[in-house]
């Protein structure tokens, strides 16, 4: 497995990590317990050491299967966590709001330490910017932690790239996860530029689109209504049926390369810049063993510029995420 370092910050991860949200919430029902717990230990086995969960999914369900499954291989891997939620941290009800208090966060560190079953987090993000508590404050209080030993590294998901400046100034931010993929490209604009001037890595989540980059979904899919993709209108039957001209530029390109669409989508990513280090997550061996077979494709100079050109010709319909959601994004 190639390794990355997320910027300048010297923390080493495999090329492409596992995002394990699908495991536990957000993509219809959760996935067998037992079967997750034997899939994480193999995903180790193929050489990945990047796994990312927060107490958010499920809630808490997500840290104790990702605590459970990898504490045989404690200090070989590095798992990322989040907090920033509104979730009562006894009975894991969600007030729909964001909480990032001091004393909130500290509280949310102790109890993921529990259920992750470590001794320090290795990647604490901030899961979504909370307008009513200042950045400097948030920033600090992960400081403290750092200083205590309990977590190692300060990460930002869906930031501003001002809110990015700020914390940095703070405590040294080692990465910035947000959505990015073929199918998003907002990250192009701010943040991509902003995490290379201050040498933060950046970790795409929804490489695949959810799911739409892999080629597996038509506009007569239908969506569990636990799954999140059900109220999305970038997977409306509409917006799906017009954004195929996508997927069938991945083909093209796939079938030039023997690769399969998600694999050049996953290989663009990882062509684009060293720091970045995407997290597809999913619950099938052979979904997990395509994905990283994208590590062998090679998209050379022209392929890359080959792309660009196709997709600026291509306008993609529907908000990648419901209105609510994209409030909280970006601030």
């Amino acid at each position: 497995m190639q390794k990355q370092k997320l910027g300048k910050s010297g923390l080493e991860v495999s090329a492409l990590g596992l995002g394990c949200m699908g495991m536990s919430a957000n993509y219809g029902p959760a996935a067998d317990k037992g079967e997750m717990i034997n899939f994480l230990r193999t995903a180790v086995d193929r050489g990945v050491t990047f796994f990312d969960t927060a107490e958010a999914y499920g809630p808490f369900v997500n840290e104790e299967l990702v605590g459970e499954a990898l504490a045989p291989v404690k200090g070989r891997v590095v798992v990322a966590t989040k907090f920033g939620f509104d979730i009562d941290l006894e009975t894991g009800k969600r007030s729909g709001g964001l909480n990032s208090r001091p004393e909130h966060i500290k509280a949310v560190a102790e109890a993921s330490l529990k259920r992750l079953q470590v001794d320090s987090i290795d990647l604490f993000y901030q899961h979504r910017v909370d307008p009513n508590v200042p950045i400097e404050d948030v920033a600090g209080a992960v400081k403290e932690l750092i200083r205590a030993g309990k977590v190692k590294h300060f990460g930002l998901s869906e930031p501003g790239a001002q809110t990015v400046r700020r914390a940095h100034a703070v405590q040294p931010v080692t990465a910035i996860q947000s959505e990015y993929s073929l199918f998003y490209r907002g990250a192009e604009a701010e943040i991509l530029p902003i995490v290379e001037e201050l040498g933060i890595g950046f970790v795409p989540f929804s490489p695949l689109g959810a799911g739409f980059l892999t080629g597996k979904i038509n506009e007569n899919t239908k969506f569990d209504s636990s799954d999140f993709r059900s109220v999305v209108p970038r997977f409306s039957r509409e917006a799906i049926k017009a954004n195929m001209a996508l997927v069938d530029l991945l083909r093209e390109v796939g079938a030039a390369k023997g690769a399969t669409p998600a694999q050049i989508a996953l290989a663009w990513l990882l062509a684009r810049k060293p720091w970045i280090v995407p997290i597809p997550g999913t619950t099938k061996l052979h979904r997990l063993e395509e994905n990283l077979g994208s590590l062998a494709v090679e998209l050379t100079a022209a392929n890359l510029q080959a792309i660009d050109e196709a997709t600026s010709k291509i306008t993609l319909e529907g908000a990648r995420l419901p209105e609510g959601a994209l409030k909280m994004t970006g601030r």
